[in-house]
């Protein structure tokens, strides 16, 4: 594929900034730099636009280092919480990313920020605090602060109930003084009914003895 070589006019991430000349597949130009005007071609007519391009990026940079001065300002007294399901044993179903943090920013904070900038040397997986850091500039180093923490709910244990189960069984054994008391009743009242009934039957046998002398 031919090449051809080019000046960008803007700030393109991963190919140069402006005023950098650079070779780029010659229908990469054709088709999409030169159209969007991002660059132009490099001829010596336009070689004179090269230091105007020069001062116009040294005025964005050094914006862009003022803007992500400030803002390593503000990011290293924020805290970022991250909510996260988790198993009853405490463990994390899945992790936090860089992506995560980054979109939780904007969803927090409003700050709107590339994930290629949070610096994780490996996916957070565990609940608790974490300092993160950031790379927002050449030279420009800061740490964020990201809490993780569990939507899952705790259970809690039932009213009246132990961890060894106990109070069950002191409920149940409660419960057996009051069978003896209902029974009591039946248990004396009964001789006494009885003692009842056999009354009027001396009696009656009393008169006939009478009676029959």
């Amino acid at each position: 594929m031919p090449k051809t070589e080019v000046i960008l006019t803007h700030n393109i991430v991963g190919l140069g900034g402006e005023s950098d000349q650079v070779r780029v597949a010659a229908g990469y130009a054709r088709n999409y730099l030169f159209p969007q005007r991002l660059a132009i071609p490099l001829t010596g007519a336009n070689k004179r636009h090269i230091e105007a391009l020069k001062q116009r990026r040294a005025v964005r940079e050094a914006d862009e280092l003022n803007h992500m001065t400030e803002l390593s300002q503000s990011l290293s007294k924020l805290t970022a919480v991250i909510a996260v399901k988790t198993g009853e044993d405490g463990k994390m179903f899945g992790s936090v990313t860089s992506g995560t943090i980054a979109d939780q920013l904007k969803t927090q904070f409003d700050v709107a920020l590339d994930k290629k900038k949070i610096h994780l040397e490996h996916p957070i997986r565990a609940l608790g605090e974490h300092e993160v850091e950031l790379r927002l500039h050449a030279g420009v180093v800061t740490t964020l602060k990201v809490r993780v923490e569990s939507t899952t709910p705790v259970a809690l244990p039932t009213d009246g109930a132990t961890a060894d189960g106990k109070g069950e069984k002191t409920e149940k054994r409660g419960k057996r003084p009051d069978r003896v008391v209902a029974a009591a009743p039946e248990i004396v009242e009964q001789p006494a009914k009885a003692e009842k009934k056999q009354r009027p039957a001396k009696a009656e046998k009393a008169d006939k003895a009478k009676k029959a002398g």
